[in-house]
């Protein structure tokens, strides 16, 4: 599971890898599970716009998925913290992510590396992967809007993530005997592709990662 990962630090990151504004409230460098992150997606259209040219928008929300069926805050609470990765291949029969696949409600999630564990010492040693040439990465992902009863509102994101088991980088990583997964990562020139496509047509993208773009390190425990 990919439950931590590495913010955009930047402004200039920001406007120039996804030509959206920078977040307007801090988001911290390590985001974890049920704590503010951001995302990118369309825009509403406003009227007289050309459709043919849609606008991003980044957008604030909490990392780990709400589905709009829940019935309380306090469930919330306790379902995003699992909800935070969504298997491509069963997204659109998952009671947890259906409702947003279906609805188009697909978005890009800005970050410089994701972490992982490598097991392959018999201990859990953390590991930053990243890009080979250290641009920040866009990786697919669902958002919700929440409302409970009372009339609260809770925005959030998961990572959309593919199987790896045969991946030259990334099954070295997770837990010895698991499916090896990875977040599903975007071409830079995929992104507005992405975001538009038709719930069926959105399945091309997702695909593994090229092993020789990513690279691998390992990193000190921060949790």
């Amino acid at each position: 599971m990919s439950s931590h990962y590495e913010s955009v630090p930047t402004a200039s990151l920001y406007a120039d890898a996804f030509h959206v504004e920078a977040p307007t409230s801090p988001v911290g460098r390590a985001v974890w599970p049920r704590q503010p992150g951001v995302f990118i997606r369309t825009a509403p259209a406003e009227e007289g716009a050309d459709v043919d040219k849609p606008v991003r928008e980044l957008v604030a929300g909490q990392f780990g998925l709400v589905p709009r069926w829940v019935k309380s805050a306090s469930d919330a609470k306790l379902r995003s913290t699992k909800l935070v990765n969504a298997r491509s291949e069963t997204v659109t029969t998952s009671n947890n992510f259906r409702d947003a696949w279906l609805a188009g409600q697909r978005c890009i999630v800005p970050m410089m590396a994701f972490l992982e564990d490598d097991w392959r010492s018999g201990k859990a040693v953390p590991t930053r992967i990243a890009r080979v040439d250290g641009k920040p990465m866009g990786v697919a992902g669902l958002w919700e809007r929440w409302t409970g009863a009372e009339g609260e509102v809770i925005t959030s994101y998961t990572l959309l993530t593919v199987n790896a088991n045969s991946h030259a980088l990334m099954h070295r990583y997770q837990q010895p005997g698991n499916e090896k997964r990875m977040v599903a990562i975007l071409n830079e020139g995929a992104y507005d592709a992405w975001l538009s496509a038709r719930p069926e047509k959105a399945r091309e993208f997702m695909r593994a990662y090229p092993a020789n773009w990513l690279t691998a390190n390992p990193v000190e425990k921060t949790r």
